[in-house]
């Protein structure tokens, strides 16, 4: 009995340090050891030239999809619209940017129409294929076209909205779907942690 004891004890103790590592309530913006963002030439729906410099000075919050998107997008929009609605007037001290995936047919005329839906402090960058795959890789965002039926095709891909301090740099996604709370939250703590 005592044995055992002793063997449910020392499994605890070293399953301790563990439950930290999973702390998801999302209380500081502690910054990541991943690299994620870097340089990009995108253009915005007025079709000016933007680059990652254009985001400096404000925290961001960044989102990789495409307006043909027939769940994910605009479901994640309608979510960043309700987080900033939430968070009032501190809302304007963020950058807030859904970057296409869809060149093709996200022109900086389709990607303002599609965002006349949601909040308008959303800003919507675009390019050329080059450009686009080029900003993909620099956040690490996955996407794939997948052909459908007729000879049309969607997009898979990434799903997260990335946090980013006034430097530019990584500091923690927001999942799919996360609650309400949980990201405004997360908005919080990164608009707090401004210089």
């Amino acid at each position: 009995m005592r044995r055992a004891l002793l063997i449910t004890a020392a499994a605890l103790l070293a399953a301790a340090p563990l439950a930290a590592c999973n702390r998801q309530d999302g209380a500081s913006p502690v910054r990541s050891l991943v690299k994620i963002g870097g340089p990009f030439n995108l253009i915005d729906m007025n079709g000016k030239p933007v680059t990652e410099k254009s985001l400096l000075g404000k925290p961001t919050a960044i989102f990789f999809g495409f307006t043909y998107c027939p769940e994910v997008c605009p479901t994640t929009l309608t979510d960043l619209t309700v987080w900033l609605k939430t968070l009032g007037p501190e809302a304007d001290k963020l950058n807030v940017v859904f970057v296409s995936v869809d060149p093709e047919r996200d022109t900086p005329e389709q990607m303002r129409l599609y965002l006349s839906n949601f909040d308008p402090r959303i800003q919507g960058f675009t390019g050329t294929p080059e450009t686009v795959a080029q900003a993909a890789k620099a956040y690490r965002v996955y996407y794939q076209k997948v052909p459908q039926e007729g000879g049309g095709y969607t997009i898979d891909h990434s799903s997260s909205v990335y946090l980013f301090d006034a430097q530019g740099q990584f500091v923690a996604p927001i999942p799919y779907q996360s609650s309400p709370d949980r990201a405004v939250h997360q908005l919080q703590a990164l608009l707090a942690s401004r210089p």
